[in-house]
């Protein structure tokens, strides 16, 4: 069997012009306290790709435009719907206002498989926190849930934006498999 790469123009994308005409998925993404301008990029990318419907970027997180942002993100970071706000409690406050579901992606007691989303969980909004630390307390307990991915080496931790990105897309299946 023969393989061949599609062209840009053949994968049927979403053209910027219709990109707020275009459907989203019911999934929010926060990003509180991360270091890291590259990861910030890498998860724009990541929520473009997803077709999720907004970012939230909360504490220090830096905020486009940067060229950090700008190198790993590749230009997502002008097609994702994005908001900043300094409190992540008030971020989560106004979503659970909303109707918005708040689930943490963190190794904490009582967690569940990330792939144990159900339908009727969305939207929910999935917060992902600092490299180092991981969501602050303060966060985590407001959480509705909180997803773990499993992992069977010995650092136990992923980068945070490949932690988000294999959430997300896991998020983005179980609401499909829904529709």
């Amino acid at each position: 069997m023969y393989f061949r790469k599609l062209a840009g123009t053949e994968m049927n994308r979403v053209s910027p012009e219709h990109l707020d005409d275009s459907p989203r998925h019911p999934v929010y993404l926060m990003l509180h306290n991360i270091r890291s301008m590259w990861n910030v990029g890498s998860m724009f990318r990541t929520a473009d790709a997803a077709g999720i419907e907004k970012m939230f970027i909360t504490g220090y997180t830096a905020t486009p435009p940067r060229k950090e942002i700008d190198k790993t993100a590749l230009g997502a970071q002008e097609c994702v719907r994005w908001e900043f706000c300094a409190d992540p409690l008030e971020a989560i406050g106004c979503m659970k206002a909303s109707g918005i579901k708040i689930f943490g992606l963190e190794i904490a007691e009582q967690s569940t498989p990330y792939t144990a989303v159900q339908k009727d969980d969305f939207p929910l909004c999935l917060v992902v926190g600092n490299e180092v630390e991981g969501i602050d307390d303060e966060v985590l307990i407001h959480c509705d849930e909180v997803l773990e991915i499993p992992q069977y080496g010995t650092k136990h931790s992923l980068n945070v934006a490949v932690a988000a990105g294999i959430a997300l897309f896991e998020l983005v299946r179980a609401v499909r498999s829904g529709m």
